[in-house]
């Protein structure tokens, strides 16, 4: 049986038991102290160190982990690499001063990333997002892949769902994501996303764009060209992605009048 790290203790009531970890005393009884006032927790482990953490990963069960990413020793990111490895990992919530280590929480598929000094109301969104996957993984009949990517907006790091893109564009060795009335530039290449994101519904339509075939509102061809509509968008669709593309999107149309009586 694998180590009770993987396993999500039981909370009908969705009551979490939080560990938390910081190697500054001040920081982690600060954030032990703000995370045990929320009404979602019932209880908070700390921990003040990676090593610590580990000890109480593999000793007792914890719904979801709150950590500082720079630590002597065991990192919060080395930490997340290991859990990574287990089948069932407990959400994690990075608590850091630095930013410059987003993308790292985004290739680790961390819930989210809470700069300090830490708000509220900012502390409060983060255990909300716990929740939410805590009771997806309990209750749903298929695994929730909608992916969570780090962006930064206006010097603050957050995260954005992937269900919420609507297309990308390539900047150089950078893509622009694009979301109802916002954009956000990310240090990934479209071509990496365009490979990762193919199961998730995402086409090339353009060596400098992708879209995701659910958000497509309208399909138009005029004088040889042809363009999407996404979001109130409209994108080109070069030669070699056309027929493609089309294809798709007819195989995803649900004729009228066909289907179960």
């Amino acid at each position: 049986m694998s180590s009770t790290a993987t396993t999500p203790a039981s909370n009908g009531d969705q009551l979490l038991r939080v560990l938390a970890v910081d190697d500054e005393a001040p920081a982690l009884d600060e954030l032990v102290w703000m995370l045990g006032r929320h009404a979602c927790v019932r209880q908070v482990v700390p921990a003040g160190s990676g090593e610590a953490a580990l000890r109480v990963l593999h000793e007792q069960q914890v719904d979801a982990i709150f950590m500082d990413v720079q630590m002597p020793g065991l990192s919060g990111l080395d930490l997340a690499r290991v859990l990574s490895r287990f089948s069932t990992q407990p959400p994690v919530v990075f608590v850091t001063a630095h930013e410059q280590h987003a993308v790292d929480a985004f290739e680790l598929n961390v819930v989210d990333y809470v700069l300090k000094p830490v708000r509220d109301e900012r502390l409060d969104q983060a255990v909300r997002r716990v929740v939410r996957q805590v009771q997806g993984r309990e209750s749903a009949a298929e695994p929730d892949d909608d992916e969570q990517i780090v962006v930064e907006l206006a010097g603050v790091s957050r995260l954005v769902p992937r269900s919420e893109v609507l297309f990308v564009e390539a900047q150089g060795d950078y893509a622009r994501l694009h979301t109802t009335g916002e954009s956000h530039l990310v240090r990934v290449p479209l071509s990496t996303l365009a490979d990762q994101w193919r199961e998730a519904g995402f086409v090339r339509i353009h060596r400098s764009s992708l879209v995701a075939l659910g958000h497509i509102s309208e399909w138009r061809t005029e004088g040889g060209r042809t363009t999407v509509v996404v979001g109130g968008h409209e994108l080109v669709v070069s030669r070699r992605h056309t027929r493609a593309l089309r294809d798709l999107l007819v195989r995803r149309a649900q004729p009228l009048g066909r289907g179960g009586s």
